[in-house]
């Protein structure tokens, strides 16, 4: 599977398809009405109100709109991956890890507001990628910083993005004054358009829409489940971060600093879960991303065939028993 995916066949997106309905079909069968959670934006807030008449009657379309939002996510981050020439030839392989990666835990499932902004930082991401050269590098800092200020809107702790902006200005760009000033102006222009309707409306109430800040340390339950998963996840990450030392004096100079950034956008999705904090895995999916783009490496520049063959159909078959599992004591 992994020779597959290593190919750049455009047959691959068909093939991802049915890969990701294969890894997630207890999903389908056992479809799951999300709630709202307190950390959740208001805007999400009001699109699962949108939904819920017909998530009412119709429970399957949360799944089908978690399977496209995968999906399209896998696919434009692989482009992504490819164009920024992260990896040495174009090919399939970090969209297959991530559709593996979403699958580990149950949480990752189910529709919620991290998994919408995932889309949001594959946005996000291709504006900051282009930075290196771009002879417009302010508009990119406006509105990859317009992106990071609409995503608090469907998690507030989503603000926290601005950190990978920032990143990027430092590791992309010479200073300048005016690039930091132009960020901080993209952040705060939704707000400005927000507050500016509410005033105009006669509702103005912003604190309501501004949710209080707390940080805490994470108590999960103990799951052998989400031990397994952990493990599956810090594995191939830490033989990507092997290659990738042992190939980065043949790297070009810009696929350094993108890789750079890429390890900063794991630690940033890793800490901001830590705001509002919950007591699950659900928030998490931020990180799916950028370890993809790690276990994608290690697919690809694995010196021995039987390592990748190995790593993917263990994750595979992990989560298959976990759908089993979870169809047998959580149903």
């Amino acid at each position: 599977m992994t020779g597959a995916f290593k190919t750049n066949n455009p047959v691959n997106i068909l093939v991802l398809l049915v890969y990701a309905f294969v890894l997630k079909w207890h999903s389908f069968v056992y479809p799951h009405i999300p709630l709202p959670q307190a950390t959740d934006g208001f805007l999400y807030l009001k699109f699962l109100n949108f939904l819920s008449p017909a998530g009412q009657s119709i429970p399957v379309i949360y799944p089908l709109i978690v399977l496209v939002l995968t999906l399209t996510q896998a696919i434009t981050f692989n482009n992504l991956v490819n164009n920024e020439k992260l990896l040495p030839k174009p090919n399939y392989l970090p969209a297959m890890a991530y559709l593996l990666i979403t699958a580990l835990f149950p949480e990752w499932w189910q529709l919620s507001s991290a998994l919408i902004i995932n889309s949001l930082l594959v946005w996000i991401w291709a504006m900051l990628s282009r930075l290196f050269n771009h002879p417009r590098p302010k508009t990119q800092v406006f509105n990859a910083g317009m992106v990071a200020g609409l995503a608090s809107f469907l998690y507030f702790p989503a603000i926290g993005f601005a950190l990978l902006i920032f990143f990027a200005l430092i590791t992309l760009r010479p200073f300048h004054l005016s690039e930091w000033l132009v960020a901080i102006l993209g952040l705060l222009t939704p707000y400005y358009f927000l507050f500016a309707i509410l005033f105009l409306g006669n509702t103005w109430n912003p604190l309501t829409y501004l949710p209080s800040v707390s940080v805490s340390f994470p108590q999960f339950q103990q799951d052998v489940w989400a031990w397994g998963a952990i493990v599956l996840l810090i594995i191939p990450f830490l033989i990507s971060g092997f290659y990738i030392q042992g190939n980065i004096l043949r790297m070009l100079i810009q696929v350094r600093k993108s890789w750079s950034l890429m390890l900063f956008y794991l630690l940033i999705t890793l800490l901001i879960p830590f705001i509002n904090f919950t007591s699950t895995f659900e928030y998490w999916i931020l990180c799916a991303l950028p370890f993809a783009a790690f276990h994608g490496y290690t697919f690809f520049y694995a010196p021995k065939k039987w390592l990748p063959v190995t790593l993917h159909w263990l994750m595979v078959a992990f989560i298959l028993a976990l759908n089993i599992w979870v169809s047998t004591y959580r149903t």
